[in-house]
């Protein structure tokens, strides 16, 4: 029953685009703050990305394949987190999609800080107030994308 009304009320056309855009805002962030605060090349946030796939040896790796692999992955990721943010803030408006967005940002940054980093160790040297910005920008862009095309979307629009 809940399936069945998720398939026919989400906006699924709207969550792709709604990933995209949020994880352009969290990949910025990382791309600008990181050699601000953490004094490393932002690219590192890519090379970390791909080791989910390449394993721990692709943070070392800074070759080109390396960081086209982490672009994938975090294009990936954001469309599958933008899908649990849709499904959460679904019609309930955009200060809500901002809002909740948000706060599903942070939840996401915390099961990246206590569950993530227990597979994947290596994954602890870059959390921080960086990291913690991207994933809650993410939320509160996602969200509020998706909440946004929405409307749209019942309209037939997208």
């Amino acid at each position: 029953m809940l399936v069945e009304s998720l398939r026919r009320n989400v906006a699924w056309r709207a969550i792709p685009i709604a990933g995209l855009a949020g994880g352009a805002v969290h990949l910025l962030v990382q791309l600008i703050l990181m050699p601000l605060v953490l004094k490393v090349n932002g690219v590192m946030f890519l090379r970390y990305a791909a080791s989910l796939v390449l394993g721990e040896r692709a943070v070392m790796d800074g070759d080109a394949g390396t960081v086209v692999v982490g672009i994938l992955v975090h294009v990936v990721v954001s469309i599958v987190l933008a899908l649990v943010i849709a499904v959460v803030v679904h019609r309930w408006g955009l200060g809500v999609g901002i809002i909740g967005g948000a706060l599903l940002g942070l939840a996401f940054y915390g099961i990246n800080l206590y569950a993530f980093t227990r597979s994947f160790p290596w994954f602890f040297a870059i959390n921080g107030p960086v990291l913690l910005l991207g994933h809650v920008l993410f939320g509160a862009v996602a969200g509020g994308v998706y909440e946004s095309l929405d409307r749209f979307d019942v309209e037939g629009r997208i």
